[in-house]
């Protein structure tokens, strides 16, 4: 059963109050977290967990407790467990999490509560969140910078050697597994099970060793890894034919398994078969890059010391005060251009009006999205163009609302680098893509409660 709180505990109440006292910004976010739209909205995801949630089964963990837990995790850049930790060591945190002398929820039931938070929610979360910081005075919404990142998911550097060695080692550990459930309910030769995981795992540090050296040699040990996991695959599919005929519940989590990674080694035989062994050209939207996160994008920014990445492209929209108002995770590496709209868009939707500024960088710029913003009213619009300029572009350029608005857009490299740094988006720990949106949305929505924080907190000293 879903609990909504704990009882105040007046006692613990008490002893805090002797004892220590809450930074001035965390104060602050406590009380932003107050608000019952925050509270409702992950409540409701809380809810869904199991049918009955909400009215049956042994008391849970409050839905306040876990939001303000996953909270703290993403403000100090904790993982779970070091979360649980911190707070279960801490009369604050105690406080601020409302655990008070109460059992902190160890770090897998943080894991199993913060998987059914959904990336819908976290925008609406934002959303009640900027205008909380409306409300309160930390913007205005008048001013709209706009830029691009990239979020690296948390994978290897890719290489056909390793992703289908990777494919023999999933496989082939299903398959082990498989046996112990299959054991006397079929006639299946003990063949069917082995595990070639050690051959392929030499035979792909062979192949990575040989392949820049001696190409012969190199793709003879290709064709030898391939052929090593076509093997294991075509055991794989024997294998989940008879467990589908099994009732039990593990037997269905190793269907699952093995109908989700077979196809996936599928498609890295095939373009290894492609890129190695035929020396065609692959284009990367056919590629992948991780049998374990195939979401992952290859983008190619030109970026210095990173030429190519793997992960997604973000696109975020910040305003005055430091808030971030909107983000979008984008498939592929669409050209810049193609964002300002959106996010002119979002930001009249969400404010009620348009902005006063919109600015961005020099990929956005063309005279269809200059227009765009003009034909919304917007009355500086500051989009730089690259290239060659006439004499009359020079000179609309060198105003002085321009260069102040160049200056002010430039502040949102250092929003991209605070969110990086500070709340840990730069790498993606989540698995999946729905787990890749819900980082994103969780280190934004920690950025907003500390510059929101910070600004009451200057306010009231």
């Amino acid at each position: 059963m879903l609990l909504d709180s704990y009882e105040k505990d007046k006692f613990f109440e008490h002893i805090y109050t002797l004892a220590v006292e809450m930074d001035p910004e965390l104060a602050q976010i406590d009380h932003l977290l107050d608000d019952e739209a925050l509270y409702q909205l992950i409540r409701a995801d809380l809810a869904q967990r199991h049918p009955h949630t909400e009215t049956t089964g042994r008391p849970s963990t409050p839905a306040e407790v876990i939001l303000r837990m996953l909270v703290v995790r993403r403000l100090y850049g904790w993982s779970y467990e070091e979360t649980e930790q911190r707070v279960r060591d801490s009369l604050v945190l105690r406080m601020f999490c409302r655990v008070y002398f109460k059992v902190v929820p160890d770090d897998t039931t943080l894991i199993r509560w913060a998987a059914q938070v959904q990336p819908e929610t976290l925008e609406a979360f934002n959303r009640r969140i900027t205008q909380l910081a409306l409300e309160l005075k930390v913007t205005k919404g008048r001013k709209l910078r706009t830029d691009g990142t990239v979020v690296e998911t948390n994978i290897a550097v890719p290489a056909d050697s390793r992703l289908l060695a990777d494919s023999v080692r999933v496989l082939g550990r299903t398959l082990t597994r498989a046996k112990t459930v299959l054991a006397e309910q079929t006639e299946l030769a003990k063949t069917v099970f082995r595990n070639r995981t050690r051959s392929a795992r030499s035979t792909a540090r062979q192949a990575a060793q040989l392949i820049g050296r001696h190409k012969e040699r190199g793709q003879a040990a290709y064709r030898k890894l391939v052929r090593i996991v076509r093997q294991t695959v075509t055991q794989a599919q024997t294998v989940l034919t008879e467990l589908k005929a099994q009732a039990d519940k593990l037997a269905e989590r190793l269907v699952e398994t093995l109908e989700t990674f077979i196809p996936r080694a599928e498609q890295v035989i095939d373009q290894t078969v492609r890129r190695v062994l035929s020396g065609e050209q692959v284009p990367a939207d056919e590629k992948l890059v991780s049998i374990f996160e195939p979401h992952s994008d290859i983008i190619v920014r030109g970026k210095a010391g990173k030429p190519v990445e793997y992960g997604h492209k973000v696109w975020l929209d910040e305003v005055e005060g430091g808030i971030v108002t909107r983000w979008d995770v984008l498939e592929g590496n669409p050209n810049d251009q193609l964002q300002w709209t959106d996010s002119l868009d979002g930001h009249a939707d969400l404010f009620g009006k348009p902005p006063t500024q919109a600015s961005a960088d020099r990929g956005v710029y063309s005279s269809k999205n200059e227009q765009a913003a003009q034909d919304r009213e917007i009355a500086r619009v500051v989009l730089p163009k690259p290239g060659y300029k006439s004499a009359e572009r020079k000179q609309h350029e060198k105003q002085a609302w321009f260069r102040r608005g160049r200056h002010w857009h430039n502040g949102i490299e250092g929003r991209i680098s605070v969110l990086k740094r500070r709340f840990d988006m730069a790498r993606c720990k989540d698995h999946g893509r729905v787990g890749f949106e819900r980082w994103v949305g969780w280190a934004v929505i920690a950025n907003n409660l500390v510059s929101i924080g910070r600004h009451q907190a200057a306010n009231v000293g």
